[in-house]
């Protein structure tokens, strides 16, 4: 078995270029591991929203309040000038009182529009973005001045769209469909909330989802009329067809506006049937109201984020072809709105869509993707449907395009995520901004590579190692092996704020992360390969990758390992406690199945098993039985750490009691950490430290010498 070496040079680079140059320069003995206290205090940047003159750009910036447990949003505004590279501050622009996020600009770029809390519910307001542009007369309030409330509805804005001729509004807000007007959901819940009687009658499935119970309330869009501020009675747009934007993960990407203003088209997901279907389609209603259109009723698989030529001609959005499956690849449609012929795009480019958007000329659209461990971003022509990277290794998290230049946020395995800008034919790409440089420049991290290796049935197969930061070659370091959840998903070369691999680095442990067959960005038939072989071929990987990796890197202390997981890594922990139970000093199984069987009577979203499994259990119980760890509890030995969330819906936590249980009842060294107000993820920071603190104590516990 031949390994190679792929070292992810831009990525790494370009971190360290950005911790150096902080102010004061750090001795490198006197630098520190990073550690877990470092990531939860770290700041995030999301939401990125180009000017209409391209030459700034306001994103979300969410900082951390450890003595309230929680993180807080601010809009900040950087400049894409050449001088901010060499270190210009960007800018907040809202109060740091309040949470604010969302930010869209006006069509005359005077305004930035955001959500906050600032007024005790979530309303839609807005801040002056100030610069006028060159040769207007008319003076610009200073950037951040005359905060003001555009909405005051009776209900929190979920979120919200401005019309690109500034004169209305769309928003969000979850109702109940019988109720005549926004003021009629509020009462009802106001009613509920002080009856004693609190028992809740269901007649259909969602009666939990994610993390939530559900209380028959819909996500539906209302537009109304713009000026300085909302006006209007609010307009029901969506027609109660299901929810827009979708739940528990859905948001202004499920709806846009036509250049003109005239429409609004939107990505909905019937409600018969919901919990079994993945059938999302593009309707396409009067932005002042009326019925709206089914646009694509003819494919019964997911179309979703409708996207808008800046002519207004065609309408764009991202298409699978098979129903049932949430992972298939998402291919680019373009349809001619006047004649109503569908042309696909990227249909025999193998790779699957996560975001897109149109250039401002309407000639490319731009494109992330999942590719060989990175995410890059690509320009894609849109005539041809040629795609071109046009960033380099790493994680492109989100992106808005400006008149010559893409921004982006752009992270790697070597650090969070900075502000960036790129042309649109790519280059050097210019750094906006170095949000946590001075926390980082006080911080050692890992070096990591990328390496390969011949997987199952020969085929070649990727993973990543991280060294420990105070790395010796001559010194052996305990392994964790981390295994990725989904399973259609990757760790890649990204900067994870969950199972972050610097994090177990700067703990003193070598990592090794495997993409085994049914992860992400190797072509679809490699995703495609897990679904019914769950402890197969994924399984095999696993194992030859540790092989690999073994001899690729000989410090690594094989003898002195760890396996560790989450959803179906939690999964493969509970499958190798079974068929591979002398490999490992300990497990950490986290949210992971226990049964098949009875995860599928448990779990909220039916399309997944449905489709894994290729049958609802009842019809077909043979594959849910093929690779189930419980038929095989009796093999156990290896020392075990279980975490579960009560909040958890997708995963029961009876899942995770039952692994204890079965660990527990044979005397195997076991604990259970569980999180009564944490779901399928720990978010809450204190429960992050906790966690890794747990985890890291067990790892600690079982590979000393």
């Amino acid at each position: 078995m031949v390994a190679h070496r792929l070292t992810s040079v831009f990525a790494l680079l370009f971190f360290r270029a950005a911790t150096s140059a902080a102010a004061g320069s750090v001795a490198s003995d006197q630098l520190q591991p990073f550690t877990v206290q470092d990531l939860v205090r770290l700041e995030r940047i999301s939401e990125i929203a180009a000017s209409p003159d391209g030459k700034r750009v306001a994103y979300t910036l969410r900082t951390t309040e450890m003595e309230a447990n929680k993180g807080r949003t601010g809009i900040w505004l950087a400049d894409a000038s050449p001088r901010t590279s060499r270190g210009a501050a960007a800018q907040r622009l809202t109060d740091i009182a309040a949470n604010s996020s969302s930010a869209e600009w006006s069509p005359d770029g005077r305004f930035i529009y955001f959500l906050s809390n600032r007024s005790g519910s979530t309303q839609v307001w807005r801040v002056a973005a100030g610069s006028a542009r060159h040769g207007e007369q008319r003076s610009f309030d200073a950037p951040g001045a005359a905060a003001a409330q555009v909405t005051d509805l009776p209900l929190d804005v979920g979120s919200f769209r401005v019309s690109p001729k500034g004169d209305r509004i769309v928003v969000s807000a979850e109702v109940f469909l019988d109720c005549p007007d926004l003021a009629c959901t509020k009462q009802r819940l106001e009613a509920a909330e002080h009856s004693n009687a609190k028992g809740v009658l269901y007649t259909r499935l969602f009666v939990r989802h994610w993390d939530s119970w559900s209380d028959e309330r819909r996500s539906q869009l209302f537009a109304m009329a713009l000026d300085d501020v909302a006006r209007g009675t609010p307009v029901p747009l969506t027609g109660g067809i299901g929810d827009v934007p979708s739940k528990p993960f859905g948001g202004r990407e499920d709806y846009a506006f036509s250049p003109d203003g005239t429409q609004v088209a939107f990505s909905v997901r019937a409600t018969a049937g919901e919990p079994w279907s993945t059938n999302f389609d593009i309707y396409e209603v009067a932005a002042a109201g009326g019925t709206p259109r089914n646009l694509t009723a003819e494919n019964p698989a997911w179309d979703g984020q409708p996207a808008y030529s800046p002519d207004g001609t065609q309408l764009a959005y991202a298409a699978m072809d098979r129903p049932g499956f949430e992972a298939d690849r998402f291919h680019l449609v373009l349809l001619n709105l006047k004649s109503g012929m569908k042309r696909p795009l990227t249909l025999n480019w193998d790779r699957s869509i996560a975001s897109f958007a149109w250039s401002r000329d309407g000639k490319s659209l731009f494109a992330a993707t999942d590719h060989l461990g990175q995410r890059p971003l690509w320009s894609i022509d849109a005539r041809t449907g040629r795609a071109s990277a046009i960033t380099g290794s790493g994680e492109v998290e989100g992106f808005s395009a400006g008149t010559r230049k893409v921004f982006y946020a752009f992270s790697s395995l070597g650090g969070p995520a900075d502000l960036y800008a790129v042309g649109f034919a790519g280059g050097l790409p210019q750094q906006l901004t170095h949000v946590n440089q001075a926390a980082l420049a006080q911080r050692k991290f890992g070096e990591y590579e990328q390496f390969s290796f011949a997987g199952w049935n020969g085929e070649n197969v990727f993973g990543y190692v991280v060294k420990p930061p105070d790395f010796k070659r001559d010194q052996k370091y305990p392994l964790a092996f981390l295994v990725h959840g989904g399973p259609q998903g990757s760790f890649a070369n990204s900067w994870n704020w969950r199972w972050n691999a610097q994090a177990f680095a700067g703990a003193g442990y070598g990592v090794v992360m495997i993409d085994f067959h049914g992860s992400t960005g190797y072509g679809q038939a490699f995703t495609d390969s897990i679904s019914g072989d769950w402890g197969g071929k994924p399984f095999e990987d696993l194992k030859l990758g540790l092989e690999a990796a073994l001899k690729q890197y000989p410090w690594l202390d094989g003898d002195h390992a760890c396996a560790l997981g989450g959803s179906y890594g939690g999964y493969m922990m509970n499958w190798i406690a079974g068929q591979w139970p002398d490999r490992f000093k300990c497990l950490v199984s986290h949210d992971g199945i226990f049964d098949n069987r009875s995860m599928y009577y448990s779990t909220e979203e039916l399309w997944f098993p449905e489709h894994e499994f290729s049958a609802p259990e009842y019809q077909n119980p043979a594959p849910y039985a093929k690779h189930n760890p419980v038929d095989y509890v009796s093999k156990w030995k290896t020392p075990t750490l279980v975490i579960h969330g009560q909040q958890d819906y997708r995963v029961p936590d009876s899942q995770g009691l039952a692994v204890f249980t079965a660990l527990q009842r044979q005397g195997i060294p076991s604990e259970f950490l569980y999180f009564p107000s944490e779901n399928h993820w720990v978010l809450k920071p204190a429960d992050s430290i906790q966690w890794y603190d747990t985890v890291l104590a067990w790892l600690n516990r079982w590979t000393q010498p």
